[in-house]
């Protein structure tokens, strides 16, 4: 029997029959499936049959399907954004799956008070369509590049964004895909955020930042030196004992996905390097490999 909180990582959808196999045996035991804009080619029941194979084979889940693009600016090459939404929520069940995840999106170049409009009328009729499957929906907390008074991919990113999105769509089935990283990033301490939001928090990716506060107090966070770095977990400054004893407190049940491909230093040939270290150290943080209790046999 596994832990009810597994720990996994991320794999990029069109390559998750290919790379999946390769990866597994160290241990992963969830896999999130991430697109980057668009399915596109991705035929997503053939890909389905083929993990469903590989998941009772290795015994893991896949514990979301994900489009991140813009599907508020439905243009470029964000055009098939909104449909690949759509297309992995009608799809989302063959992979085992209730959760589909990404970006909410944002007008470009505009107040993020001025996207919730185009927010409530998208993901109004995307949310309905999700709970009518008995799905929910995971916004990523990446401000990718984005700020409150511009951006081009994601509201979704302050927590002053949330209480908009979801006041605007008072939706269940609505939540997040959260990690401290970029919380991080913007100098929020995630552990607090963490105790006050744990109810809306769908799904963990597992991505951490290590701050220098030094350069911060030299140089401030406008200067010429990088004061914060995004960080495989076990190389960073979060505690993940605290941040999985809330999760585990409030009832979480979902799992923890390593998102790599980010750490300045377990990069390139060092990559699964950091990231089987990042499941072990998860692993441990949960407080080990799942024990089972003894079974008392009454005497008669």
């Amino acid at each position: 029997m596994q832990d009810t909180l597994r720990i996994g990582t991320i794999v990029r959808g069109g390559e998750a029959v290919t790379v999946i196999p390769q990866i597994v045996q160290h241990g992963f035991e969830s896999f999130n499936l991430n697109f980057w804009q668009t399915t596109g080619e991705t035929n997503l029941v053939e890909t389905a049959a083929r993990l469903r194979e590989l998941a009772a084979e290795h015994d893991f889940v896949i514990s979301s399907v994900g489009i991140y693009g813009n599907p508020l600016a439905a243009a470029g090459d964000n055009a098939d954004t909104l449909a690949s939404w759509e297309r992995l929520i009608d799809h989302a069940h063959l992979f085992g799956t209730d959760i589909i995840s990404g970006f909410t999106g944002r007008l470009p170049g505009l107040f993020i008070d001025e996207s919730i409009p185009r927010f409530t009328e998208v993901f109004g009729e995307l949310a309905k369509r999700a709970a009518d499957r008995g799905l929910r929906i995971a916004f990523e907390n990446c401000a990718m590049g984005g700020n409150w008074q511009s951006g081009e991919w994601n509201i979704a990113h302050n927590p002053s964004a949330w209480e908009k999105m979801f006041n605007a769509v008072p939706a269940d089935n609505l939540g997040l895909e959260w990690e401290p990283c970029h919380q991080m990033i913007a100098l929020i301490d995630p552990i607090p955020q963490l105790r006050k939001w744990v109810d809306k928090v769908f799904h963990v990716h597992g991505k951490d930042a290590t701050i220098a506060w030094d350069i911060i107090k030299e140089y401030g966070i406008h200067g010429p030196k990088p004061y914060v770095w995004d960080r495989t977990p076990g190389f960073g400054d979060t505690n993940w004992v605290d941040v999985i004893t809330i999760l585990r407190q409030a009832g979480y049940k979902g799992t923890i996905d390593i998102e790599g491909w980010h750490d300045p230093v377990y990069r390139d040939e060092l990559e699964m390097t950091g990231q089987v270290h990042a499941l072990n150290y998860l692993k441990y943080c949960r407080g080990g490999s799942f024990v089972p209790n003894p079974v008392v046999v009454p005497t008669p």
